[in-house]
């Protein structure tokens, strides 16, 4: 009896996959498996870049498969001998069974990479030793459910001048440095705190904090997003990484708490300090208030204690050890983060013009911000691009 691809040992799940459970079952002689495996591996290839090379399909899986050895390896060890030999002889067993099987000519088998077994597998050790193993190698965000960390993004691509997402941000030049220095001493494993970003909407609290971590993708940092009313998840997803040999930016997108919330005790305990709670996670909370509690004036007319009260509510944000300000654009500033995106999209538009329209934009929609820069040079690029004028 044959047995297909039941013999794999360490790359074992890959068995779980549709696609190559019902090829293992065609492999093993059961010709009706064969249209199923098609249908489903044809689904999975609509929206990947494999096309129809069901050998790439499976090299990428056997790839970001996370399993004993490229755990071991992402822990910074060295996998013993035996389980080096099973992973290659695991390698062997599916590039055969791949190459050798497709006698009816609706899948492509290539294999390209011409390196030896054991080239492979030293070039997949070095990659799991600086990226990890499974998700985290292509992925920089997750989210936490049930316990277990699902990737949302993936790693912006640097622009056509190679910069990365970070350099995209216009001014706000002191606010980055210190984001970026913080996160460095984070990731070099230097002294650190936990950060605070707060100020008006569209300021770029949330999209300099996503972006820098991007920068810092290829030095082993991942961020991971908890829900401002899912702060009790902290501690599961401290729990999710903690033998993890990557480092993780824990990030609380818009914190606004009121007195009395369930969050506070817990919050306040989970920012106690860095190093002592977890050596390689930090948390950065974004908020539009300095305070992040909402204080209510009753607070302070009601209170018996009314200064007890007061300060009860401003010490959360004082845990945090850094604290940046992104205050909102005047005139000015608005006007020159305008000329800079217009520039990077390449806008044809005297000055003049240009700042005449983003005025009215800034009117029109209650405010000046970097995100509204964005968005009225977004117009007039598609406006321009369609042969249109400006129009709202």
């Amino acid at each position: 009896m044959q047995t297909g691809l039941d013999n794999l040992t360490v790359l074992g799940n890959l068995l779980n996959d549709e696609a190559v459970a019902l090829f293992n079952r065609y492999l093993k002689g059961d010709e009706k498996s064969f249209a199923p495996f098609i249908r489903a591996f044809y689904e999975k290839a609509k929206s990947a870049s494999f096309g129809i090379d069901f050998f790439k399909y499976v090299d990428d899986l056997s790839l970001f498969d996370d399993n004993i050895v490229s755990h071991t390896f992402a822990k910074g060890e060295t996998p013993s001998e035996k389980l080096k030999k099973a992973y290659i002889e695991d390698l062997k067993l599916l590039y055969t069974s791949i190459l050798s099987a497709d006698n009816k000519g609706l899948f492509d088998a290539e294999r390209t990479d011409r390196r030896t077994f054991e080239q492979i597998y030293i070039a997949r050790g070095e990659i799991y030793k600086k990226y990890g193993c499974g998700a985290f190698i292509q992925n920089y965000a997750f989210s936490l459910a049930n316990g277990k960390l699902i990737p949302i993004a993936k790693p912006a691509a640097p622009d056509k001048d190679g910069n990365s997402p970070i350099f995209a941000l216009k001014n706000y030049r002191l606010e980055k440095k210190l984001i970026d220095d913080n996160i460095r001493n984070f990731v070099e494993g230097l002294p650190h705190a936990d950060m605070l970003l707060y100020g008006d909407r569209g300021t770029g609290k949330s999209s300099t904090l996503r972006a820098t971590v991007q920068n810092y993708f290829d030095c082993g940092l991942r961020l991971i997003e908890i829900g401002a009313d899912n702060l009790s998840d902290i501690p599961a997803a401290r729990k999710a990484v903690e033998n993890n040999p990557l480092k993780f930016v824990i990030f609380i997108d818009d914190l606004s708490l009121k007195e009395g919330d369930s969050s506070l005790a817990p919050l306040k305990a989970c920012i106690e300090g860095t190093a002592a709670v977890s050596a390689n996670t930090m948390i950065v909370a974004t908020s539009n208030r300095r305070h992040i509690v909402k204080e209510k004036f009753s607070d302070r007319d009601d209170a018996v204690h009314a200064s007890d009260t007061i300060q009860e509510q401003l010490s959360l944000s004082d845990r945090f050890g850094i604290t940046v300000m992104f205050s909102a654009t005047d005139k000015a500033e608005y006007l020159s983060i305008v000329k800079q995106i217009a520039a990077d999209l390449g806008i044809k538009m005297e000055d003049r013009e240009l700042f005449d329209i983003a005025e009215r934009w800034a009117i029109n929609k209650g405010g000046r911000s970097p995100r509204r820069a964005k968005q009225i040079c977004d117009l007039i690029y598609s406006c321009q691009q369609r042969g249109v004028n400006v129009d709202f």
